[in-house]
């Protein structure tokens, strides 16, 4: 199987990773998609619970139907997350699989600085996807060129709902009622 790897934070995951998602599935070639979030951040950055940030995402890639999933394999590492040593451990444990990386144009001038950047460029193929105001560049640009998401991040979502307004329209309805339910990202934790 060929599987697009589509790490991050998700802290909330948003409809502009909803959408990424299914333009990767609908453009690139690859039979599935699994959304991984980090377990802890890699700079100290503070994130809603790994358990809730795991729920939502099953609750958004819900909409992708059966070819886009939920891994949890950044909690099996636990630790800072590091995307080569995810990326090992799933070649590791699923050797009849092609991986490639779902990583969005924003990031990828500064992959070289990641932890093993060099060797995750030559370990997994990139699919670059354009960020607002962003887009793919030269010859990395792969699958995702023409694609624009809309200007939403997570940092925008969690601020909206700390100064409780709304954030209907940037988030997908389930995890927008997962948020609610769980009281995650009111204005005290935001300052924590």
């Amino acid at each position: 199987m060929r599987i697009a790897l589509y790490g991050g934070s998700f802290n909330p995951p948003h409809l502009a990773h909803q959408m990424a998602a299914l333009y990767v599935l609908e453009t690139a070639p690859v039979d599935e998609i699994w959304i991984i979030p980090a377990f802890r951040h890699a700079h100290g950055k503070v994130l809603a619970p790994f358990e809730d940030r795991l729920a939502m995402c099953e609750l958004a890639v819900r909409a992708l139907g059966p070819r886009a999933r939920v891994s949890d394999v950044e909690r099996e590492l636990g630790d800072e997350s590091r995307t080569l040593r995810t990326v090992r451990r799933l070649q590791e444990r699923f050797t009849g699989h092609a991986f490639s990386l779902v990583i969005g144009a924003d990031l990828l001038a500064e992959v070289s600085s990641w932890y093993g950047g060099a060797e995750l460029a030559q370990t997994v193929p990139f699919i670059v996807v354009a960020r607002a105001g962003v887009g793919p560049v030269g010859a990395a640009a792969g699958p995702g060129r023409g694609l624009a998401l809309p200007e939403v991040s997570s940092t925008q979502v969690r601020a909206a709902l700390a100064a409780s307004k709304s954030v209907e329209g940037l988030v997908p309805r389930a995890v927008l009622d997962y948020i609610y339910a769980h009281s995650l990202y009111k204005a005290a934790e935001e300052s924590a």
